[in-house]
């Protein structure tokens, strides 16, 4: 993998990278006033001062650094996830690459896109190659993070393919992730963003000094594969053909889990139907791991709301949105949408199982008081490459959120200003000269 790595990234490449430095931005940014976001930061500062920056927590050391970048990014659930691989790499590859520019002293917008693409391709290609088998017991975010983090950081600090070969061997001799944070109510699957950057870091700093990992980390009788992954393939990391992975990777438009935004297309297509009229029962379609994840008809908190298919269909009904405001408390304790969460009906769809993981969809009936049944189909979810988010839907994403995260308006500009010219007129330093580092307490 690693000499695939080392190959030419192009302009648009670069390009791609950009927009996802913008949605990070705008997560983490957002992420950072969140509960959840300030232990990360109290821990890195336990570290001391250093040359790494911390969105809303000065400055650390590199590994302190991407560990309290980490989870600001994934706590709002609005990171960008690539549907294939079935995890979300911002959050651990941004962390990991932007601390090691600082550490390394490297200001150069170009270098730390190219980093960003190559973190993506590999934490991308492993995810995809593990298998159902691993993906129901880990969180591929967190076990295949570590890959992507090291690739990165390996890039910036211009590590030779048998040094990033090396990063690469311990990062996965360091994965983990298990699921059972979906069971309790923790933030501990957001702290998986930052452990994976931070774990990934620091490979690629140790073999920057000659520390050597294991090159059989993938396919070795005791390596990643075999003891992790029982149905996967280590030969499917070599899978990547031409094109970089970072353009498949797909951006979330609604403040949910990606499992239900399938479905929340869906039921803005029937209100739009409806025109006004009112409803009596909405029945919804997915794929198997939406249901999983997201049947959760009684949510207490904005995090099991985030990660309900029936709220989701409630508030995208009532509101005609499913934005962040829509899964905070008052709103999930409104009379309303909580006896309409329990008009909700889900099921199993049989289309939407053939076609998944590679198209998250769903289907969507509305019956109204008069009798009259709606249909509507999503077979992919706003955002994904088969139905892209525009530059201006991105941009207002990125207002929103920065908003959310008490930014000003000039400030906002400047930094989406920022991110959308690294490399192209702005430096590194111009986009943190843009973003809130000095220490502040969360909400």
């Amino acid at each position: 993998m690693a000499e695939g790595l080392a190959r030419p990234v192009a302009v648009a490449d670069r390009a791609r990278a950009r927009r996802h430095l913008l949605d990070w931005l705008a997560c983490a940014v957002a992420g950072s006033v969140e509960p959840g976001a300030v232990e990360p930061h109290r821990l890195a500062a336990l570290e001391g001062e250093g040359p790494c920056r911390v969105i809303r927590g000065g400055r650390r050391g590199p590994q302190a650094a991407a560990l309290a970048n980490g989870p600001a990014g994934a706590l709002l659930e609005m990171d960008d996830v690539d549907k294939r691989g079935l995890l979300h790499p911002g959050p651990v590859v941004f962390p990991a690459v932007l601390a090691a520019a600082d550490a390394a002293g490297v200001d150069d917008g170009a270098a730390v896109l190219d980093a960003v693409v190559r973190g993506y391709e590999a934490m991308i290609r492993v995810g995809r190659a593990v298998g159902p088998g691993h993906a129901a017991r880990f969180h591929v975010t967190a076990s295949c993070g570590g890959f992507g983090a090291a690739a990165g950081a390996a890039s910036v600090l211009g590590l030779d393919p048998l040094r990033t070969a090396w990063a690469l061997g311990n990062a996965g001799q360091q994965a983990f992730g298990l699921w059972q944070v979906r069971h309790e109510p923790v933030f501990t699957k957001a702290l998986h963003d930052g452990r994976a950057a931070a774990n990934g870091l620091a490979s690629a700093l140790l073999a920057r000094d000659g520390y050597a990992g294991p090159l059989a980390i993938f396919e070795g009788p005791h390596g990643f594969f075999h003891g992790l992954c029982p149905d996967g393939s280590p030969e499917a990391v070599l899978d990547g053909g031409d094109a970089w992975a970072i353009h498949e990777v797909s951006f979330k438009p609604h403040a949910a889990c990606r499992h239900a935004h399938a479905a929340i297309d869906a039921v803005l297509a029937l209100r739009e139907q409806a025109a006004g009229g009112a409803l009596q029962s909405l029945r919804i379609g997915t794929y198997g791991d939406a249901l999983t994840f997201c049947d959760r008809p009684s949510p207490r908190t904005p995090g099991e709301a985030k990660f309900s298919l029936q709220h989701a269909a409630a508030v995208a009904w009532l509101h005609g949105d499913a934005d962040l405001p829509r899964f905070m408390t008052a709103v999930i304790a409104d009379p309303a949408v909580a006896a309409l969460r329990g008009r909700v009906e889900l099921s199993r769809d049989a289309g939407c199982d053939a076609r998944y993981p590679a198209r998250f969809g769903a289907v969507a009936e509305a019956v109204l008081a008069d009798g009259t049944t709606l249909r509507a189909d999503a077979p992919d979810a706003l955002g994904d490459p088969e139905k892209p988010l525009d530059d201006a839907a991105l941009i207002a994403k990125a207002r929103a959120l920065f908003a959310w995260g008490g930014l000003t308006e000039p400030t906002a500009e400047a930094l989406i200003a920022a991110a959308l010219s690294l490399g192209e007129g702005a430096s590194l330093a111009d986009v943190w000269a843009a973003a809130p580092v000095d220490v502040e307490e969360t909400r």
